[in-house]
């Protein structure tokens, strides 16, 4: 399937290094139906590493690939990748369902994978050597949910999932995580038929001293509906999610379900607030590149071309599985969601969950 690197910057099959040329990162992403900005925030960290030397006096250069959200195409792209020698890492999936069955590829490949996407705790669960992801896990993010809803006083709460490997992973962590902190899940569901069934649910909630529901499903799959349904039913407790729902910002979701989604509480990665100078330079010169505020993709693609660029500084380029040591070797590293540093799995365990409640439309950044 030669759709794919469609660029023609290096030719695939390709089976040596060439030392005097550019460096190329693969880029896998369902580009074409996602408007994330997450193109942009890779381009604008490529631009600025060109226009200081490039990386090792050579020029960094994207193959980008659209997995289209499809495990088919996802692994077809890896493979094509992991053929490919003169790629030194890739950067992708976004989607959990993809790369974790392509991390395998990559691995046994000697080829750096670094997700800017993928929660689920499920990726580096294989001890893969070469697969890294530059954002909190499902279970980092839950962690810190449970401990700022403890503190809030929460005591009875229900879990909404979905019953898939994103829904799954993530419910079973925050039900773990709320029961270290003293909190009790009365139930958890996923499914119900329609209102008259929901309406069931929560007065059998209502008898169990229920004070919130935790939402374990995405945005943009059924999670908004849940909403408005919870609104109509007169559920008035507050809801709480994972960073899926960062999509809100960037879909007609948030005007479809207006004050329905008010006082919602997520758990996500980058906070454009910050007031560190990295960050604030970065959303300056992404407004000034692009006409509009960062998101959170757009900020986690350009700390992973930045984290990657740092690595392949030191690295042997003829050898591209010198890389995984490169990243790891860089200890506690400062980028423009917060600081970074990767486990021996390939987790970032670094300072990264940022918490947001929804304020009139908009969302509203927590101290914590």
């Amino acid at each position: 399937m030669i759709f794919i690197l469609g660029l023609s910057l290096w030719p695939l099959g390709c089976t040596q290094v060439n030392p005097s040329g550019e460096i190329f990162i693969g880029v896998a992403w369902p580009f074409a139906s996602l408007d994330d900005l997450f193109a942009e925030g890779l381009e604008l960290a490529v631009q600025e590493i060109n226009e200081q030397g490039g990386v090792q006096g050579r020029r960094l250069s994207l193959v980008k690939a659209d997995d289209e959200a499809e495990l088919e195409k996802g692994l077809a792209i890896a493979q094509a990748f992991a053929d490919n020698a003169g790629i030194q890492a890739v950067i992708g999936h976004r989607n959990s369902f993809i790369s974790i069955p392509t991390a395998s590829i990559y691995d046994q490949a000697g080829l750096v994978m670094l997700s800017p996407a993928s929660t689920s705790p499920d990726l580096t669960d294989h001890g893969y050597i070469h697969v890294f992801r530059n954002i909190p896990s499902d279970q980092e993010i839950a962690r810190q949910l449970a401990i700022y809803l403890a503190e809030q006083g929460h005591e009875r709460m229900v879990i909404y999932y979905t019953d898939d490997s994103y829904g799954n992973g993530l419910a079973n962590a925050f039900e773990d995580y709320a029961r270290a902190q003293g909190i009790t899940i009365v139930d958890r569901f996923n499914y119900y038929g329609n209102l008259k069934d929901l309406e069931r649910l929560y007065d059998k909630w209502q008898a169990f001293g229920m004070d919130g529901i935790f939402i374990a499903k995405t945005a943009t799959g059924g999670g908004t509906e849940f909403l408005v349904d919870a609104k109509s039913v007169g559920i008035e407790v507050p809801l709480i999610a994972g960073n899926s729902w960062d999509a809100l910002s960037l879909t007609e979701d948030i005007e479809n379900i207006g004050m329905t989604a008010e006082g919602l509480l997520v758990g996500s990665f980058f906070n454009p607030q910050r007031p560190d100078s990295r960050t604030q330079d970065f959303v300056e010169a992404f407004r000034r590149e692009y006409g509009q505020p960062p998101t959170s993709y757009a900020a986690a693609g350009y700390d992973a071309v930045i984290l990657l660029a740092e690595a392949l500084e030191k690295s042997d380029l003829t050898h591209p599985a010198t890389l995984a040591q490169g990243l790891r070797d860089l200890g506690s590293w400062e980028g423009v969601m917060g600081m970074h540093r990767f486990d021996g799995r390939g987790d970032d365990i670094g300072d990264l969950v940022v918490l947001k409640k929804m304020k009139d439309g908009r969302f509203e950044y927590l101290g914590h």
